[in-house]
């Protein structure tokens, strides 16, 4: 497990998951667009959700615990780009739950 340091505070994210996080909101970053970054927090950690203001001004820190860079998936990065671009903001959903919103965008509208 890793963690995404923001504002002083540690967040904790399975390293391929926040391998992902760190290339999408390195995107929105780099355009120096703020935004909302949010996710379910899982019911060993109390459940709930989780929304933080994202912002260039403030330092971002991704810590892994592994040794390796995981393999990404470009589908899981187009899915969480899509999502960075609606009123919700950057939405961490699952790998398993993006290759089913890819599959549902396909089937609505014939794309790839």
């Amino acid at each position: 497990m890793g963690f995404l340091i923001y504002g002083g505070l540690e967040y904790e994210f399975e390293d391929r998951a926040l391998a992902h996080l760190k290339v999408a909101a390195g995107m929105k970053l780099r355009r120096q667009e703020c935004f909302f970054l949010s996710w379910a927090d899982p019911a060993r950690a109390g459940g709930g959700r989780v929304s933080l203001w994202i912002s260039p001004n403030t330092p971002m820190v991704f810590r892994f615990s592994g040794s390796r860079a995981p393999e990404l998936n470009t589908t899981w990065l187009s899915a969480l780009s899509e999502l960075s671009h609606t009123p919700r903001g950057l939405v961490m959903i699952s790998e398993r739950e993006a290759e089913a919103h890819s599959r549902q965008r396909v089937a609505d509208h014939g794309e790839r």
